[in-house]
């Protein structure tokens, strides 16, 4: 029960490892709100989870939806202790033609939302005794090149440098953090990766052989959000399996 006594928002926690994230905070003992534009579905895993849970239906890219969810996570809970900046992602997008108009949803979905949610928990948790934690889930779309996807691997660059910033600014009373994460396996993955045996065949591009679950993105959440983490701020934990084979490897030996 690492998360006993604490209380936590989690955004984008309808479905995916959103959802696994508030299901892994709750049997650790953590109150737990979830906030997502799919509000039915919030509803569902929260109910999943049990009474103590909170949907809250809004859109995170909206700062006066933010204030309020985080204001409703307090009336429930009391407090607020962790937060984590899930809610992300993106369609591909040839960058040649992308729309301003696209571009500029995207980095709103990724980057300022999550400053937008951090600011708002920021003002409650350095009133705290024991101020809170806050973590971003960024990508290794931030930390590479990402051909289709340049608005989306530039926001979560951008996230990374956010948390260095944060950590700084807002230390001793709130640790921020980010969790960068690889490819997962998800109730959408076939849509990424095609059917069984393409995803087989992307996970043995990774050393560790396969696709992140849900629980090893919601494990590494875990552990930067509770107690084992208090000396733990602008931290970015990768959550990639190692990484990427190099592609000069199975250059040189295709027969592999």
């Amino acid at each position: 029960m690492r998360l006993a006594n604490k209380t936590a928002l989690v955004t984008g926690a309808a479905s995916g490892f959103g959802a696994e994230i508030a299901r892994t905070f709750a049997r650790e003992g953590a109150k737990v709100a979830l906030f997502d534009l799919n509000g039915p579905g919030a509803q569902a895993v929260a109910r999943e989870i049990g009474t103590d849970a909170l949907a809250i239906a809004g859109d995170v890219t909206s700062a006066r939806d933010v204030t309020a969810a985080v204001a409703a996570s307090i009336e429930r809970h009391g407090r607020l202790d962790v937060v984590v900046n899930n809610a992300g992602g993106s369609p591909v997008a040839d960058t040649a033609t992308a729309s301003p108009r696209f571009s500029e949803a995207i980095i709103r979905l990724n980057l300022l939302a999550p400053l937008f949610v951090a600011q708002a928990a920021y003002g409650v948790m350095q009133d705290q005794d024991e101020g809170g934690s806050i973590v971003n889930i960024a990508s290794v779309s931030g930390l590479r090149a990402t051909p289709t996807s340049a608005a989306y691997g530039a926001a979560k660059a951008g996230l990374l440098n956010l948390t260095l910033t944060l950590a700084v600014e807002w230390a001793p009373k709130v640790r921020v953090n980010a969790v960068t994460v690889g490819m997962v396996r998800t109730e959408l993955a076939h849509l990424h990766y095609g059917d069984e045996a393409a995803v087989a065949a992307v996970g043995a591009t990774v050393p560790l052989g396969r696709l992140a679950e849900p629980v090893d993105v919601a494990d590494a959440c875990l552990f930067l959000a509770s107690p084992l983490a208090s000396y733990v701020s602008g931290a970015n934990l990768l959550v990639h399996g190692g990484g990427e084979l190099p592609a000069y490897l199975q250059a040189a030996s295709p027969e592999d």
